[in-house]
């Protein structure tokens, strides 16, 4: 039987809908609401950058709207929480249930396989100064790697980490160590998991490897609703020839659709159980970060957008800023802003603002409701346009007349 034939518009909305947008804001968020779009989603990407709100915020802010941003904290850090961070996309938070489901990426780092070989010979060579870190912690408690005051400080490798950072961080990665809580500057605190990780799920038997990946892999097509093979890999960074072994054994058991998508170069697989709406109706400012367009050959693919973040960029080699949030605007990205948070002047600054070639009139003044709701969310009291960018001048008085 020949694959079923998608359009790029209905793959698009089926992608869309996976991902939670297309359905009306609740009025009030709570914490069931939060919890539930990252139950959904399955991994939200951790990072530091906080020029206007760290990304782990935002992909709930993109699809329930104003929730109150304690909630998050309260979710993922406080003393019983229904999530946990770990090396997922990148630094994750994730539900706890897909703990026992990285088990086999912790033994790998602890027999340093792949990419974790440089961390396992740390952790062999100086195993009795790990040992230390390790007992330190069991008797003071949770604790920062600044926190102790052990070993050589930084000089080159690791990014210039410290021994005591070096240890902390190759022992989060094996998963004997795990996030007690984050403070000050956004600052990791690590426990041992039997304090921090409810025994309810450390007791969970260890899934096989291949089992483990074929659920990572199905939770990453019911984010996606429907993907390529390397969509799917990079959801939650597998390795190549598993995640090519476990796709197979899914689409011979029945449990991924192999579909054709017009316009897509590779094979693309669909949760049978996606929705496949007609339309979508959304309005969203997406992180760079975003499960939606990290794997940016995907966003290109599906929304004919090239989105790259331009952070690490000269400022002046920069296209379209520093911190750039692209806009969905129904079922397209209709415009990217370079935002920056000014709280001392209770300012969401948008440094520059560009039009994509299908924007239209109503692009500013849906942009510009947005860009207030995100003002009122982050704590500030208004929307300043800068005059930079295509889009500027008709942004600037959609904010002049609201």
């Amino acid at each position: 039987m020949n694959p079923e034939i998608l359009t790029a518009a209905q793959a698009r909305r089926i992608a869309l809908a996976a991902q939670g947008f297309g359905r009306p804001r609740p009025a009030a968020p709570g914490k069931r609401d939060l919890l539930k779009t990252i139950e959904r989603l399955g991994v939200v990407q951790i990072d530091s950058v906080n020029v206007v709100s760290r990304t782990h915020y935002l992909p709930a802010f993109s699809r329930l709207g104003a929730y109150p941003r304690p909630l998050l904290e309260e979710l993922a850090w406080a003393r019983k929480r229904p999530l946990f961070e770990y090396w997922a996309h990148e630094a994750s938070l994730l539900p706890l249930a897909a703990q026992p489901l990285f088990r086999w990426r912790m033994q790998d780092a602890r027999d340093g396989l792949g990419v974790w070989k440089g961390i396992a010979r740390f952790l062999h060579e100086r195993r009795d100064f790990v040992d230390r870190v390790l007992d330190e912690i069991a008797a003071r408690g949770p604790l920062s790697a600044s926190e102790l005051e052990m070993g050589h400080k930084g000089q080159g490798g690791w990014w210039g980490w410290s021994e005591s950072k070096r240890a902390v961080e190759g022992l989060f990665w094996t998963g004997e160590l795990t996030t007690a809580t984050r403070r000050g500057t956004f600052e990791r605190v690590y426990g041992l998991p039997e304090k921090v990780i409810p025994r309810k799920i450390l007791d969970l038997p260890t899934p096989p490897r291949d089992a483990a990946q074929r659920e990572l892999v199905m939770i990453a097509a019911r984010a996606m609703g429907v993907a390529t093979e390397r969509d799917l890999r990079d959801y939650f960074r597998l390795p190549v020839a598993d995640a090519r072994a476990r796709l197979g054994e899914l689409v011979e058991a029945g449990a991924l659709t192999p579909v054709t998508v017009k316009g897509w170069r590779e094979p693309a697989y669909l949760d049978p159980a996606a929705r496949r709406p007609r339309r979508i109706e959304a309005q969203a400012l997406l992180s760079p970060f975003d499960n939606l367009i990290w794997f940016r050959e995907r966003t290109e693919r599906m929304f004919g957008v090239r989105f790259r973040i331009e952070i690490y960029t000269p400022a002046e080699k920069r296209q379209h800023g520093y911190y750039v949030l692209p806009f969905l605007e129904g079922e397209a990205l209709t415009a990217r802003v370079d935002l920056k948070a000014d709280r001392k002047a209770g300012v969401l600054l948008v440094q520059a603002s560009h039009a994509e070639p299908w924007a239209t009139a109503e692009t500013a003044v849906r942009l510009a409701e947005e860009l207030r709701v995100m003002a009122g969310w982050l704590g500030l009291e208004r929307v300043q346009a800068e005059p930079r960018g295509d889009l500027a001048g008709a942004l600037a008085e959609a904010l002049a007349a609201s």
